[in-house]
């Protein structure tokens, strides 16, 4: 599957702004195609294997989720879910896919990021109630 730049900082946590400054450190790599960066499979779980920027990572999901419970003054039913799913690194590629395409198609509020870890992959959303519930029922469901 090809990425571009915001679906790599849908699924990282990392800001558009970050990424291109990794593109410009050599950290993440790609092609630009009419403009556009596109990713493969490869190069991103190259990217996101490097240690540094694996700390990045970690730091900024740790970050969404402390941001989720600090947050005294949330607007509406909010949720904060975290899975942790001991599968293959092709099957955590096809769970990320799967939630950024649906966050692409439905335009919603819902903050996304994955990371692999030693043994399992790990994958929060937040967002309003309804949606994550019908997010995860989608991936249930599938």
């Amino acid at each position: 599957m090809a990425y571009n730049l915001n679906d790599i900082a849908m699924i990282t946590g990392l800001t558009t702004r970050t990424l291109r400054n990794y593109l410009k450190l050599d950290l993440l790599k790609g092609e630009k195609i009419d403009g556009n960066w596109s990713f493969t499979d490869e190069e991103l779980d190259a990217f996101m294997s490097n240690p540094a920027v694996k700390q990045a990572i970690k730091t900024k999901r740790n970050a969404v989720v402390y941001d989720f419970l600090s947050d005294p003054f949330k607007k509406g039913n909010r949720i904060c879910t975290i899975m942790d799913l001991p599968v293959s690194d092709a099957e955590a590629m096809e769970t990320a896919n799967f939630f950024c395409d649906l966050i692409n198609k439905n335009g919603s509020d819902i903050k996304f990021t994955y990371n692999p870890e030693k043994g399992f992959s790990r994958f929060i959303l937040t967002g309003s109630e309804d949606q994550v519930v019908d997010f995860m029922k989608a991936y249930y469901e599938r």
